[in-house]
Order: structure tokens, then sequence, then C-alpha cells
């Protein structure tokens, strides 16, 4: 409900700070912008002080210091002139990037409410214009962070108790909630590259050159394609730094004849366990992959907007680059706007391959 200047919750202003606000607002004065907002009562509508719109009658305006407390008395944003964004700022992108700079500078992390009270917008509109632009919430945001340091701390040797600490975990308790998600392992098998942990592997050719399948305890993490099996080797090695990899396993000769013949008729599908190791944001584009059916493609603007970020086609792009799974991941069905081929990481042919070879079995 929105209150009019009547209603009793409208804040108390002296008659020359009034004045004052009403001759910036009648004169668009840009110095008066992030000093106060005005709202309508007939539209609804809060504007900065500079706002180009139609000039409205005094007797249907109110004041408010901050944005925040227009959209709390039930105002909306003005699109034109978008008073909720920080004042000289390009808009919602430095809103975005100060929040970022915020959550990667702060030990603990914020609640959302502190964040919006800093920038003098609403919670609401924050987390919707943050997510919108980073596919992320500040929170999970703020997690990642965390998990980054925490990832650093360790391979630089730190201690698991001290990495834990440092990284901004206030209780060891909340850490060990996360560290197998996190890491894919124990945090102490992490900080020496994997001892402990085996990994199963083989190396075998298919149409499309040759392909390395790698499987954890907890599903395939790694499908491989190239030209040089010694290549795809080191890749396997560094992403398991000191884990036993165990190839030529005849218990696994199943699990790569099933991603083989995934290759082969890519339209079939698979029911093929994955372990899938990645950040949040990129889990997400991930998993936003399998969901395009075969046969179909998706532009990287269309995936970013799927998952709420419109302006996040850049970001979808490196997710799609870094994903280790090809083929169980689709991501050679992500084209550009165009219907263009680009951006695969096993080469643009093999991507054409794969995107025909699913065209002809959903025939």
């Amino acid at each position: 409900m929105i209150q009019t200047p009547d209603d009793k919750a409208m804040p108390v202003l002296g008659v020359r700070e009034t004045d004052a606000r009403w001759q910036a607002l009648l004169q668009r004065d840009k110095a008066a912008d992030g000093q106060f907002v005005y709202a309508v009562t007939t539209t609804g509508i809060y504007c900065r002080p500079s706002c180009g719109a139609r000039r409205p009658l005094r007797r249907n305006v109110q004041f408010f210091a901050q944005a925040a407390q227009a959209e709390s008395a039930g105002y909306r944003a003005c699109l034109r002139c978008q008073p909720q964004q920080l004042p000289g700022s390009s808009g919602i992108l430095q809103t975005v990037t100060c929040v970022c700079r915020r959550l990667e500078m702060s030990e603990q992390i914020p609640t959302l409410a502190e964040l919006a009270e800093e920038l003098s917008v609403s919670p609401q509109h924050l987390q919707k214009s943050f997510t919108r632009v980073v596919g992320l919430s500040p929170h999970t945001y703020a997690r990642e962070v965390r998990a980054a340091r925490l990832r650093q701390q360790l391979c630089e040797g730190e201690s698991v108790t001290n990495a834990i600490y440092r990284a901004g975990y206030n209780a060891s308790s909340r850490f060990y909630e996360e560290s197998n998600r996190m890491l894919g392992m124990q945090a102490g098998q992490y900080r020496e590259g994997g001892p402990g942990v085996t990994i199963y592997f083989a190396l075998a050719e298919c149409s499309l050159g040759h392909i390395l399948v790698a499987q954890s305890t907890k599903g395939v993490c790694a499908i491989l394609l190239g030209e040089d099996p010694e290549t795809l080797l080191s890749d396997l090695q560094q992403r398991f730094r000191a884990a036993e990899l165990v190839g030529a396993d005849a218990r696994y000769e199943q699990t790569v004849a099933q991603v083989i013949g995934l290759i082969e008729a890519p339209a079939l599908g698979h029911e093929l366990p994955l372990d899938i190791r990645g950040t949040a944001f990129q889990r997400r584009v991930w998993e936003a992959l399998v969901r395009v059916p075969p046969g179909q493609t998706v532009s990287y603007r269309e995936l970013a907007t799927s998952l709420g970020m419109p302006s996040g086609a850049r970001a979808v792009a490196s997710a799609c680059a870094a994903n280790p799974l090809a083929v169980a991941v689709p991501c050679h069905r992500v084209v550009r706007s165009d219907g263009g081929l680009s951006g695969y990481r096993w080469g643009i042919a093999r991507k054409r391959e794969l995107l025909e070879r699913e065209r002809q079995g959903v025939r």
C-alpha cells in the first residue's frame, strides 16, 4: 500500500528542507541526486531529483531520504532514471561491482540487509539485480569467494585448521558441512593434492579422435577429447595432482563403452553417474545445459537469460569452456546468437559433428 503525504508514516521534514527539495526537483538538479528521492502518489513511482519525467503536482509528491524508504512505502523505481542505483554510477553494473568488492574483502559474510543498507536500496532489489548480473545470489557468491580462499590456502601448504579460519569460516563444523561438495574430497587430501583418492581412467579411440574417461567413487569426473593421448593424460594428472590414477581396469570397461556410445550417438542420452566439480555458477550453467534436448541448440545469451542474467553471456561462455565432461554435459549445444559455431574446448569440427549426429538421431 502506498502512503500518501497525509499518512502519519511520512518522514517529518522542516518547511525549508521540503521547499529546497521541491526546488531541486523543479530544476532537475543533478547535484541533488543521492541526497533524496521523490515519489508520486498518483503513479506509484519514485525518481531522482534530476529525472526528466514530467513534473508532478506538488500535492502528489512525497520525499524520502533513501530509495529503500520509498520502496518500503510501496513505490516502484522509475525505469528512466533508475533512482535505486548509486549516484553517479553507470547503473546496475557499478552497484553489483561494489557488492562483489565488499564480499571479497569481508572476513565474515555480511547479510543481504546489511549490504542493502550500505547502498540505500531494498534487499529485494539488490538480490534481484545481483543475481541477474552475476548468476548467483550475494550469499552464494560470498560462499564461493570463501571457498576459493580456502583452496588457495590449502594449495600453499597451510594447515587445514588455519586455512578454515583464514578463509572466513567462523566454525569448523560449518566448513565440514560443505567440504566434500566444495573440494570433491577431504580437506587434508586436497591439501596434499589428492592422496588417498583413487581415480580410474582409460584412454581409447573413437570416431572423434582420442578420448580419456575418468571416474571417482562418486561418478565420471572427466571426459576429455583430443588428438594426443599424452596431452589428455597430462590434463588428468594436473586435475588430480597426487591422486592414485588407475588405468586399464577391467571393471571400468563398461563405463568407457557407455561414454563412447554417447559420442557415437549423442541423441540417445545417457544414465552415467557424474561427479561434477566446479564453482556454484559453473554447476548452474552445466545443469542448465543438461536440460537442452538433443538436436536443439541454445545461444549463450539465451542460456544466460534462462539463468536470470541476460547480460551474462560472456560468463556463461567461460563456464562452458571450463566443462570437463564432454558430451555428458553438452556444451556443444551452445551456439552464437546468429546460430554460428564458436568456443568449443575440443574443436569446432567436433562440435559440428556432434550436432549433426544429434539432428540425425532425433529425426
